[in-house]
Order: C-alpha cells, then structure tokens, then sequence
C-alpha cells in the first residue's frame, strides 16, 4: 500500500503525520512537495519518506504525480500533511477495500464529532452542499468531500484522472459514480489543521472553492450525458 502526502510549508506537521501511520500497513509514503521553504521535506526524508519534488502549484498536480511515482502498490491512500486528518485511523479507512465491500472509500469529516473549530461553517455548509448535489445529480449518498480517503490501484488506473486542482478530488468521486464503482464513505475524526489553510481559512476562498467544485459536478455530469448520448446517422 502507497500512502501520497501533498505538502506546502507544513514543517509543524509532518512529522506528526508520519509518525502516526501504522507501519504495518503503509509499505510506501510519498511525500510530494511544492516549493516548500520551511524545511518540510528535508524533515520527511529524515522520517523515512520518499519525497518527490512538485514546482508546479496545485494539490491534484502533487497527488497526480505521487500516484505515478508509486511502486506497484495494490491500494493508494490520499492523506493532508496538517495532520488534521489522524493516519492512525488508516485501518478504518481500509476496512470496506480490505473486506471486499468497496473501491472507494471515503473518510466523512461530518458523521463523527469532530473537534471544535476544525471545520469552519462556511467549509462545512459547502461541503455538504456539494455532496447534497452529488447525491441529486449521481445517486451516491455521501456527507463530505474529505481529502483522507483510500483507492485500490486498478480502478485509479481505470478513472484516468486528470484534474489539477483541488477539483481533483471530485473528479474522483464523480467518476466513480458515473462508472459504478463501489464508493463507501466511513467516519473519521477531524482536528484543527496545524498551520495555515492554503483554500478554506477564508470565506472568499471557500466560496471561491465551492463554486468551482458545483459547477465541476454539474460540467461532468452534462459531459457524460453528451457522450452516451447518439449522433444521428
């Protein structure tokens, strides 16, 4: 199993991060790093990750390149580096993939109680928004959008994703639900994030996100509707 960490300045976290993932299961930790200047990948290689530089910005640019620098790996978790997520809760996030029971699965800042301040309400209004939509549009019932979340290799293969963006993430899941691949969503706790948010610790920069992410779900589902749909003879 390969464990992709996005970094940017998260010198204050990383260690934690990677000193709580469960050596037993985490056989490969990517530390994909852009143009940090606060010593965050040196402080990863020090902990035994493989770093792999990212100059260009964007968190689906850093997973897309972890994803193709992993060795092999039958499954690929997707973890912060704030250490807002706990990678200690890896084997939940495991379970539905190890049993059989899903491709996808999903880690839901909103099912559990989380610490306070964690989630500002902006970020949780647009989340469940957005997931609301997906729900509407796609027939997948999920609460959240949240980065910590686990794929098995072959159907990230299969999905070809290719956005560069935080829309990254979305894209995961609404392709899934286009092609019927098993997403199951479990809970997981959630703290405040060490450091400083790169998206959500405004409101104009949730809004901004939200927006993006909404039209993102609306833009795939029109486009799949127009490729199914025949051209005339």
């Amino acid at each position: 199993m390969s464990v992709i960490i996005p970094t940017h300045n998260e010198a204050q976290a990383i260690e934690r991060v990677l000193a709580d993932l469960p050596a037993d299961l985490a056989t490969e930790v990517i530390v994909v790093d852009s143009n940090s200047n606060d010593g965050t990948p040196e402080i990863a290689a020090r902990m035994g990750a493989r770093v792999i530089q990212e100059p260009r910005r964007g968190y689906g640019r850093a997973c897309l390149t972890g994803l193709s620098a992993a060795e092999c790996p039958d499954v690929v978790v997707f973890l912060d580096g704030d250490y807002s997520d706990r990678p200690s809760e890896l084997p939940i996030l495991l379970a539905p993939i190890i049993e059989g029971r899903a491709d996808i699965t999903l880690g839901s800042r909103l099912q559990e109680r989380r610490s306070a301040g964690a989630l500002p309400w902006h970020q949780v209004f647009g989340n469940r928004l957005a997931a609301s939509l997906i729900n509407l549009i796609y027939g997948l019932k999920i609460s959240d959008l949240g980065p910590f979340r686990a794929a098995r290799a072959d159907i990230l293969r299969v999905l070809a994703l290719e956005e560069t963006t935080y829309g990254w993430a979305v894209e995961m899941i609404l392709k899934s639900a286009l092609a019927r691949f098993r997403v199951v969503e479990v809970p997981v706790s959630y703290y405040p994030r060490i450091g400083k948010s790169k998206i959500s610790g405004t409101v104009k920069g949730t809004v901004g996100a939200t927006w993006f992410i909404l039209s993102l779900i609306v833009r795939y589902y029109f486009r799949h509707r127009r490729a199914r749909t025949p051209r005339p003879a």
